[in-house]
């Protein structure tokens, strides 16, 4: 027989594109435990005609860990998640089944849209134990994706370049009262921890699941927050002089680390009970924690994975950017940013500053020649500041 998981009683609409994109579900009887059923079955539509059904409605085995269904009509949620074959393919239109803050906003000039999102992850991930940074390290179970990074620097005349972290007091990054905001695509992601997000999905355990990494880990927030970071404020006064953000001028040589910027933190093993990825091993799993306190969610992963996105230096490391000795462009480069024997540009110590992978910015440049211009609205800052990340890791000025 096949059980509706409920939480909350909203009439829902189902229309014939969602059941479309639903298509059929699981639940019944079958070798894995996971139950078939159609989403019409499920929800009693026709012909898109107006039902009265539990919202969100929860066509699962019981759990999230098996194939589900999200349909939540008042926030606009649509989610399908399908485990077959050590595969979980989630699909998602990426609108929360929560509130959210107003948007755009003083601080985040994006309006909330639908996408079109799939991932494709493995059931049966590989431990490695080898720390890869990761831009988009999984996603939660309602189909709104983590993203705990920003593309916010400032970058400073010596060669330094600060990451700006999403989640600090001195910079208005836009977020909201779900420490998430809108990138310009009209994508809604995570920064840190969802207090609607947990309410969502919470039992009477402590742990609650909340979404799937990447490398197939799973990822779970503590109630009682009984799992501690091994991250605390770095010591060293920083350094770096005539630095700015948005072309204002930014006071940084001799500050000390406060937690506004990424390199504020440094990771000290065996400091916390979470490694450096915010991993532990619940009962005889790895698996990654949501937490009150920085990293807030993981920004590398300890499993394989495939769709790697380079989201800076990992955690805790000294900040990117930084002139290399003897007066060369960081990352090997050649001075003026031509690459040996007069090729491209060596954008990698540029990417790096950026949070961004190689491939990443030179798809945001295009060319040749290259438009910074459009490059700096891609990534979010202003022109004056990518031309000041890319001189100050070697890259030159595009001619004209």
């Amino acid at each position: 027989m096949c059980h509706l998981m409920t939480r909350t009683t909203r009439p829902i609409q189902l229309l014939g594109a969602v059941a479309l994109l639903l298509g059929i579900v699981s639940c019944g009887s079958s070798d894995d435990g996971v139950v078939t059923e159609t989403l019409a079955e499920a929800t009693a539509t026709q012909s898109g005609a107006e039902a009265t059904a539990p919202d969100p409605v929860v066509v699962a085995n019981g759990d999230y860990l098996g194939s589900y269904t999200l349909v939540d009509e008042t926030f606009g949620t649509q989610v399908m998640v399908t485990v077959d074959g050590g595969a979980r393919i989630i699909t998602s239109n990426t609108l929360p089944n929560h509130e959210t803050g107003d948007f755009p906003n003083s601080g985040n000039p994006n309006a909330i849209a639908a996408q079109d999102k799939t991932w494709t992850l493995t059931t049966e991930p590989a431990f490695t134990g080898q720390a890869q940074v990761v831009r988009e390290p999984g996603v939660a179970l309602n189909g709104v994706k983590f993203e705990p990074g920003t593309a916010e620097s400032v970058p400073c005349s010596t060669g330094e370049s600060y990451r700006i972290e999403g989640l600090q007091d001195m910079f208005d990054l836009g977020m909201d009262f779900n420490n998430a905001h809108v990138q310009p695509t009209g994508e809604y992601h995570y920064h840190g921890v969802s207090d609607l997000l947990v309410d969502a999905f919470a039992s009477d355990e402590d742990l609650v699941l909340a979404g799937f990494a990447a490398d197939g880990h799973l990822i779970y927030y503590s109630k009682s927050n009984a799992y501690t970071p091994s991250y605390a404020l770095a010591t060293d006064a920083r350094t770096g002089t005539d630095c700015t953000y948005r072309a204002a001028a930014i006071d940084l040589d001799g500050t000390t680390p406060d937690g506004t910027y990424v390199s504020d933190w440094v990771y000290t093993a065996g400091q916390g009970d979470l490694d450096e990825c915010n991993g532990t091993v619940v009962g005889d799993a790895y698996a990654y924690m949501i937490t009150e306190q920085y990293p807030y969610i993981s920004r590398c992963l300890m499993g394989e994975f495939t769709e790697a996105g380079p989201g800076g230096p990992a955690p805790g490391a000294a900040a990117p950017g930084a002139a290399a000795p003897g007066g060369g462009a960081p990352g090997g480069g050649a001075p003026g940013g031509g690459a040996p024997g007069g090729g491209a540009p060596d954008l990698t110590a540029a990417a790096q500053a950026l949070g961004i992978s190689n491939e990443e910015l030179q798809n945001a440049l295009g060319g040749p020649p290259p438009d910074v211009a459009a490059a700096a609205e891609a990534l979010g800052m202003t022109e004056d500041d990518l031309l000041a990340v890319l001189a100050a890791n070697g890259v030159a000025p595009p001619a004209g």
